[in-house]
């Protein structure tokens, strides 16, 4: 069975990136451009782990993350940021503050995104 992995990134590019690098690693992989079906995509699709982009239209990824995190069947879904915020500062809010599982600062490696994603499926057991 395929780990399901979930992408919240408005860019297509990025998106699409993304989820070319980790389907060639053999992760069933869905992709939502729109950070307001983040959450609805979630329920339906029961990703393994979710990959969220903080700067985005409408509801930035903090916003998407708290409403995630308010429900309790996502309670050990592990939550890794994307983000190009790579100031200390926005990492300590991240890890410290917020308590996503990992914090990605864009540009990274195809390799660094595959052992990432497979660490927090890890984790998640």
């Amino acid at each position: 069975m395929k780990h399901k992995i979930l992408v919240v990134e408005d860019d297509k590019d990025i998106a699409d990136l993304i989820k070319l690098v980790l389907e060639s690693a053999d992760f069933e992989v869905k992709t939502v451009l729109d950070s307001e079906k983040a959450y609805s995509t979630a329920q339906a699709f029961k990703p393994d782990v979710i990959f969220l982009d903080l700067l985005m239209p409408k509801m930035d990824g903090w916003s998407v993350f708290k409403v995630i995190r308010e429900d309790s069947s996502f309670a050990n879904t592990p939550i890794a940021i994307l983000t190009a915020k790579s100031q200390q500062f926005d990492q300590m809010v991240g890890l410290h503050i917020m308590n996503v599982d990992a914090y990605i600062i864009k540009p990274f490696g195809k390799q660094e995104l595959i052992d990432k994603t497979y660490e927090l499926i890890k984790e998640k057991k």
